[in-house]
């Protein structure tokens, strides 16, 4: 039986150059609900970043979370500058399929936002989810302040006690200091909106967080 190599991350020395700007046009507006995809945001919208799978059907799960002002698919956690789709998927970039999610938190707070991240993937999958393997598809929470880490850090502990007794396996998903934000090409905003019958598996767990759970509270400070 032949077996391939396990994905592995590359070194910041062995990564694609990438490049100073963009390769392709960034679309301004959502497909969807016609809001912008990119700052400068309304006052008081704030952001955060996820990544877990392929990018195209989380990123519809977000947009369909209720406070969840806009969305957008793109790359994240790597070290080459502005990739391309191609570059990102030969796992030569480091980077990961996220989706940046712009939300109000007097409508979602984080931890609201923690809990669709968690029950809508398998975090227990180490660089892959399901048949889509590659770094690129690793579980990945990107974290910009000390009040996200704390919660981030409090969700994947309630959520091991959940997927433990399912009988799941350890957490894989990493939290790391959120880095740069690179937008996907305009094919990739929305997929599933521009395309309905587009590929969108499913790989949740059944595993919920605790229906109490929560660390950051609507509209909590900096």
């Amino acid at each position: 039986m032949w077996f391939s190599k396990a994905p592995e991350m590359p070194s910041p020395a062995q990564a694609l150059p990438g490049r100073d700007q963009p390769g392709f046009d960034i679309p301004k507006r959502h497909h969807v609900n016609g809001n912008p995809i990119t700052p400068p945001w309304p006052a008081g919208i704030r952001t955060a970043v996820f990544g877990l799978g392929c990018f195209w059907g989380e990123e519809k799960t977000f947009w369909q979370t209720p406070g969840v002002y806009s969305t957008a698919v793109g790359y994240a956690g790597g070290y080459t500058p502005n990739p391309t789709y191609r570059e990102v998927c030969t796992g030569k970039t480091g980077h990961a399929e996220v989706v940046l999610v712009a939300y109000d938190p007097e409508k979602v707070s984080y931890d609201g936002l923690l809990r669709v991240f968690w029950e809508a993937h398998d975090p227990t999958q180490h660089m892959r989810q399901g048949n889509d393997v590659g770094t690129q598809y690793r579980s990945i929470i990107l974290v910009s302040n000390e009040a996200e880490r704390r919660a981030a850090e409090a969700s994947r502990v309630a959520f091991q006690e959940r997927l433990s007794a399912a009988g799941y396996g350890q957490i894989a998903t990493e939290i790391v200091d959120a880095g740069a934000f690179y937008y996907a090409e305009d094919y990739h905003q929305q997929y599933l909106a521009k395309n309905p019958g587009g590929y969108c598996p499913n790989h949740s767990t059944g595993a919920k967080l605790p229906d109490d759970f929560a660390v950051t509270p609507l509209q909590y400070v900096d």
